[in-house]
């Protein structure tokens, strides 16, 4: 007896058909619909969108990077924006309407309010990382408490590192993509250029 065999389905089969070249439709209509697709995509998500990610709604060889200025260009007016943040891009409200919103609905985030030492140890982890508790005593003269690196650990603004090479090879600490996006830095490379103070022990602190 002959057992019959099962044809495979390929592996798109079933799946609605995604038009990205848009190749029935004029110039003009494209590029407006590739923008409206970017616009949608970015409003959708609440983390910055990478031009990989943005790329894959559009035609080939078609510029993630036009799209964006033309956006830009029409938000000029609007209280709003694309900033280019953490690799990507992300909707943002403009700061001069900052206040607006918080007088409306105390709407500011309170989970990112710094006392002046979790400020100070997570700027020195921004420009030391990785670097370890033993590290940031160096920089401090003192011990970093636990608790406050658990503060910045919930608020999702450090993670841990690699293992210190030091004895015992202990867990260093790092930045996140949402520190990034916090501090409308586009990567690492965008912090402002370090000036070293020296406290009257003559630690150097950040």
């Amino acid at each position: 007896m002959t057992t019959a065999t099962k044809k495979r389905k390929p592996a798109d089969e079933g799946k609605a058909f995604f038009d990205r070249e848009l190749a029935d439709l004029p110039q003009d209509l494209c590029w407006r619909e590739w923008m409206g697709r970017i616009e949608a995509v970015l409003f959708a998500s609440a983390t910055p969108v990478s031009r990989d990610d943005l790329a894959r709604v559009v035609g080939q060889g078609v510029s993630v990077e036009m799209l964006i200025d033309d956006i830009q260009a029409e938000l000029a007016s609007r209280p709003y924006e694309l900033a280019q943040v953490a690799g990507g891009w992300m909707f943002r409200t403009k700061t001069q309407f900052a206040d607006a919103i918080k007088a409306a609905a105390d709407l500011g985030d309170q989970s990112l309010a710094f006392t002046e030492m979790e400020m100070g140890v997570l700027c020195a982890i921004a420009y030391h990382q990785p670097i370890d508790r033993a590290g940031l005593k160096d920089i401090f003269g003192k011990d970093v408490s636990r608790d406050l690196l658990a503060r910045l650990r919930y608020k999702d603004l450090i993670a841990s590192g690699p293992r210190s090479p030091r004895a015992g090879a202990p867990h260093t600490f790092v930045t996140t993509e949402t520190f990034l996006v916090s501090f409308d830095l586009g990567s690492l490379r965008d912090l402002p250029e370090l000036q070293l103070e020296h406290d009257e022990a003559g630690v150097i602190i950040p």
